[in-house]
């Protein structure tokens, strides 16, 4: 007699090659189906016997997860969970897994990457690198960044590695994290960091780059609103690498369009892609990368792996290797 496998699907592919992934949960009994799509009806029918849903980009709802009544786990490639009803999926007995760490280092590296490259003035110079422009300057001169204060808020693994990055390159680093506790052990790590730890307002009003690496919560989103950004210092850069909700992107380019901000380096935005027209697009004084602050050779297959090594785990142990919730028994 046959015992059916259990099914793995993938939703949505576009930039990815699961290979690895399909490879890993293959060889530990798993049948895998990949679907290529982020439609919901699309999903819901081709994964409705499924015990392991792998997503790409596509929303899991919670209408989703209540038509699909074998599934045991929402195994996600990303860190951020948002795009997933975490509450339904605990109600119902489902995991939810991200992959933590898995780009903490190229996260910082490219916020500061992408800091440089607007304090720096480079698409000014870049585009005056040429025989006509070569002598002409910027109307403001950039700042020296020894006598900046950078400012980070959200002091997880990937603000932490901004400030060890960062850091000595800064006359000084303010954090703000409501969630890190007070105890000697942090206050350890953060003074060998050189972060002096300060309230939310403290951390804006005091730096000349502020740069955000928190979570999309109800809390959170939409935090960087117009009185937020009014409560920054004139000429100041706000750097985002997070979440894209994080930021109210109507203010912002009312506040750079006011001349209050100096600038904004960004990798995210709250609708991806972005509409022709969005306020935010082709303007000198933004740097915009798409969404690619994660992405080097080594994260191309650690996504993939631990993605699909959640499910498995999960299989052979009762429990995934890197859980968001605690779902009902």
């Amino acid at each position: 007699m046959t015992t059916a496998r259990p099914l793995a699907v993938y939703t949505d592919v576009e930039d990815t090659d699961p290979a690895s992934g399909i490879a890993l949960l293959e060889a530990h009994g798993f049948e895998v189906r990949v679907l290529g799509t982020r439609d919901p009806e699309l999903i819901i029918e081709g994964a409705r016997d499924a015990v392991a849903l792998l997503p790409g980009y596509a929303a899991v709802t919670r209408e989703m997860i209540e038509q699909l009544p074998n599934l045991e786990i929402i195994a996600l490639m990303s860190m951020g969970f948002d795009d997933v009803d975490v509450d339904a999926a605990t109600e119902h007995g489902v995991w939810v897994t991200n992959v933590p760490g898995a780009a903490t280092e190229e996260v910082a590296t490219h916020a500061l990457a992408i800091m440089l490259h607007s304090l720096r003035q480079l698409r000014f110079y870049l585009a005056g690198a040429n025989p006509v422009d070569w002598n002409e300057r910027a109307p403001q001169a950039p700042p020296r960044l020894s006598e900046q204060t950078l400012g980070i808020i959200g002091l997880g693994r990937i603000g932490r590695e901004l400030a060890r990055q960062a850091g000595p390159l800064f006359g000084r680093v303010l954090g703000y994290d409501p969630l890190m506790p007070d105890t000697p052990e942090v206050r350890a790590d953060l003074e060998r960091l050189g972060v002096q730890r300060t309230g939310l307002i403290e951390t804006r009003d005091g730096s000349d780059v502020l740069s955000l690496h928190l979570p999309l919560t109800a809390e959170t989103e939409h935090m960087v609103d117009e009185e937020f950004l009014a409560g920054m210092p004139q000429g100041s850069l706000l750097v985002n690498v997070s979440r894209g909700a994080l930021i109210d992107d109507e203010a912002l380019a009312a506040s750079l369009d006011a001349g209050h901000l100096g600038g904004a380096a960004l990798d995210v935005l709250a609708a991806e892609p972005p509409q022709t027209g969005h306020p935010l697009l082709g303007r000198d004084d933004v740097v915009l990368t798409p969404h690619i602050a994660y992405f080097s050779e080594r994260t191309e297959i650690e996504y993939v792996r631990i993605q699909a090594q959640n499910a498995v785990t999960l299989r052979e142990t009762g429990r995934p290797e890197s859980p968001v919730n605690r779902p009902a028994s």
